[in-house]
């Protein structure tokens, strides 16, 4: 498999998981809380750069997008992990939604504003209201990040081998 098909799965596991997070949503009458809304806009980043590295592989330009969809699904990674250590935490030590908002609540609100459909955050952090065999959804979503991270990795450097042998 060419690194230009896992560039593929990538787009299409990350909007395949922004689909089913709002059915997920919808149907479970599932409150998204700030952190989640913020996953769900780094993996519609992610799969548009990973679709535009797909089609840009064999071009100069597709090493620096594959590059960002690497950094993006790290970040990804990021945010989730921090969500599943404050699942991890005893209830109310520790909340996403202080007195002060910070950088990720600012642009979520924001988003919320001009998009509710894709972008409202009502929920809270810490609730874990959907365990899916024992697991998070922000354990979920950290597992698909760093998968992607590592998938990602992987096609940077097998696209680096294929120019190497041309």
């Amino acid at each position: 498999m060419t690194s230009r098909y896992l560039w593929l799965a990538i787009a299409m596991v990350s909007i395949s998981l922004v689909a089913a997070s709002f059915v997920l949503v919808a149907w479970m009458k599932l409150e998204p809380c700030p952190l989640c809304i913020f996953q769900r806009l780094l993996f519609m980043i992610m799969s548009v750069l990973a679709f535009m590295t797909f089609f840009a592989a064999r071009h100069p330009v597709g090493r620096p997008v594959g590059i960002l969809t690497l950094l993006t699904a790290i970040s990804g990674a990021g945010v989730a992990g921090y969500q599943v250590w404050l699942q991890a935490q005893p209830a109310a030590r520790f909340t996403c939604g202080g007195a002060d908002p910070n950088l990720i609540e600012r642009v979520v609100e924001w988003l919320g504003q001009h998009a509710p459909l894709l972008f409202l955050a009502t929920g809270e952090c810490q609730d874990t209201a959907l365990m899916i065999l024992g697991f998070s959804l922000a354990a979920w979503a950290l597992a698909a990040f760093a998968t992607s991270a590592v998938v990602s990795f992987w096609a940077l450097m097998g696209r680096r081998a294929e120019v190497a042998t041309r």
